[in-house]
């Protein structure tokens, strides 16, 4: 199709300047947290983008495997771990800055091969025959045939990660740390400790206010009844009169 509409040209320079603005705030975020809920937003807009070019099982799988299932797994495992852990500046590794830098450098020169490529004149070969049954069944058709193990090695790929993160957040115990019932029960009913609940504010009492301690069967005062923050509270004779009596 040689022609864009007005409405995807409108809900391309929307989303995809969105999508670079997300990007952005992703890499220059200094909270972790942040950053991975910036790359929520570019991954929604994409999503987004997927559909306005009729291609809603890609924006489909955008939306709810990228977007919900990984990107929640990554805000899982900071969780986990530690939004304010810090890295260490030391390089456990020799060379690895360098290869990461090389690394880099390679990926962007075959990201950008691969736009030029797309970006010229270039006949598209097949899409015709591949989206003869409908674009689902041709995307399914090429994962479980020609990209079945490819499809295979990521869906392994990400259990790899959920299991790490479950590793990551056990924590081993030793069995003197580990407090039972019977020890529970011992630090509860132990000298000075009160087992029971706490009388609540206005039983026994001759007032309604929550600061005035509770009445015990006895007549005396429960100070456990009012909570520190809360001063007693001096009565007048009336409101110490038992109610009710004094006539």
């Amino acid at each position: 199709m040689d022609h864009v509409s007005t409405g995807e040209a409108v809900a391309f320079w929307i989303l995809g300047s969105i999508a670079v603005i997300g990007a952005l705030g992703m890499v220059l975020a200094r909270n972790a947290v942040h950053s991975a809920l910036w790359l929520v937003v570019t991954m929604l807009c994409l999503g987004f983008l997927y559909v306005v070019n009729a291609a809603p099982f890609l924006g489909a799988v955008q939306i709810i495997v990228y977007t919900g299932a990984i990107m929640m797994l990554f805000l899982f495992v900071l969780m986990l771990v530690g939004r304010d852990a810090s890295d260490s500046l030391i390089e456990t590794l020799r060379g690895q800055r360098v290869a990461a830098v090389l690394l880099g450098v390679g990926f962007a020169a075959l990201v950008g091969t691969g736009l030029a490529r797309s970006l010229g004149d270039n006949t598209v070969v097949g899409l015709t025959d591949a989206n003869a049954n409908g674009n689902v069944e041709g995307l399914a058709a090429l994962l479980f045939t020609r990209y079945v193990f490819a499809f295979e090695i990521t869906s392994a790929l990400l259990i790899t990660a959920a299991v790490g993160a479950m590793v990551m957040a056990h924590v081993e115990r030793d069995k003197a740390d580990i407090v039972g019932q019977a020890t529970r029960m011992k630090q509860r009913f132990r000298p000075g400790n009160y087992p029971g609940a706490k009388p609540g504010p206005g039983v026994y009492a001759n007032t309604m206010s929550v600061a005035a301690p509770a009445r015990l069967p006895d007549g005396n005062g429960s100070e456990r009844s009012i909570s520190a923050i809360l001063p007693i509270r001096e009565l007048t004779a009336d409101e110490a009169a038992p109610k009710g009596t004094d006539k």
